[in-house]
C-alpha cells in the first residue's frame, strides 16, 4: 500500500466517523474529539482508539459496533478493531470549534 492509498483510506474512514452519533448528543463522534487514533495497516486492517464523554456512556456498546461496521465498509479496510480507552481523559477542549459552537460551549 502507498503512503498515498494508506492517506485515502484514513481519510474515507474519517468521513464515516463523521456519520457516528452518540443518540444524546447532535455532534458526531470525530467533532466531539472522541477519535483518539486510527491505525490503517499495509493489510488494510485498522485500529482505532476512541473514548467517551463518560465511561458510562449507556451507548457505549451501540456506538463501538457502529464504528466498527461503517469502518469496515470502507473501501481498502480489510477489518477494523475498536479500542475503548480512558487515558487521556476526554475533556470539551478536544472538541472542534465547530462542535463547541453547536453545543453552546463558545
Amino acid at each position: 500500500m502507498t503512503p498515498e492509498e494508506k492517506t485515502a483510506i484514513e481519510e474515507r474512514i474519517v468521513e464515516v466517523l463523521k456519520t457516528v452519533y452518540d443518540p444524546e448528543i447532535p455532534v458526531n463522534i470525530y467533532d466531539l474529539g472522541l477519535i483518539y487514533n486510527i491505525d490503517v495497516q499495509e493489510t488494510g486492517a485498522v485500529e482505532i482508539d476512541m473514548t467517551f464523554t463518560a465511561p458510562t456512556c449507556p451507548a457505549a456498546d451501540f456506538i463501538l459496533e457502529d464504528v466498527r461496521t461503517k469502518v469496515e465498509a470502507v473501501v481498502g479496510v480489510t477489518s477494523a478493531n475498536v479500542n475503548m480507552v480512558f487515558e487521556p481523559e476526554w475533556d470539551k477542549s478536544m472538541m472542534t470549534d465547530e462542535a463547541r459552537l453547536e453545543l453552546g460551549f463558545d
